[in-house]
């Protein structure tokens, strides 16, 4: 269930980019009519359309997924926030401005921070995310946490920059499908690397547990 509300925003944003994109003409009708008080100049054009609404709906599904979570007394973790206020402020201005640059940027914030914050946590506060995130399940040594961390720290600065690469250098069509299936693909190919390096670590482990 949880994996599913992460994934939500994404998949909206993308079913309604996609089905504005192949109604563009219908789309532009919608969104001047229903939005054009949001937009400079109150006029929504069929290339601007399908970004805009897909904007739209993902502000809304972000801002209730944060909501949801909140009523159900669930923790906010830190990546949502950075993801509520980066699409409010991104997805604003994409909107007002019926560009889709600032959306575009959106992600690339979003991976920056993250790697900004578990940079800093890790380098002036000894803190390791990663550590604190999965300490529980797992059990390894310190070297190895480090440099877990700083693989996520490495990850999160390369994606955003790949980011803005497919967004500057081709169709708002493809940075779509990129943002939905290529950053998924590398993400968990990442995840199963790690895993790998870290498959010696558990072997050991489970070792340890076995011995009476």
């Amino acid at each position: 269930m949880k994996l599913l509300l992460d994934f939500l925003p994404l998949i909206l944003f993308f079913g309604t980019f996609k089905y504005a994109e192949g109604h563009a003409e219908a789309a532009a009708a919608f969104a001047t009519q229903h939005f054009g008080f949001l937009v400079s100049g109150g006029q929504v054009g069929p290339q601007e359309a399908p970004v805009l609404l897909a904007t739209v709906v993902v502000m809304v599904a972000t801002l209730l997924q944060a909501l949801l979570l909140k009523l159900r007394g669930q923790k906010i973790d830190l990546m949502l926030w950075i993801s509520l206020a980066l699409v409010v402020v991104l997805g604003g201005a994409t909107i007002w401005f019926h560009s889709e640059t600032f959306i575009k940027w959106k992600p690339t914030g979003l991976y920056w921070a993250m790697a900004l914050v578990f940079f800093v946590s890790q380098r002036f506060f000894n803190k390791n995310l990663i550590q604190a995130m999965l300490g529980k399940e797992l059990q390894l040594p310190a070297p190895v946490w480090r440099r877990l961390n700083w693989a996520w720290v490495a990850f999160f600065a390369v994606m955003g920059v790949l980011n803005l690469y497919v967004a500057y250098h081709f169709s708002t069509s493809s940075w779509a499908n990129f943002k939905v299936f290529g950053t998924t693909g590398l993400m968990l190919i990442f995840t199963l690397i790690q895993g790998l390096y870290l498959s010696k670590y558990l072997g050991d482990e489970v070792k340890e547990d076995a011995k009476p």
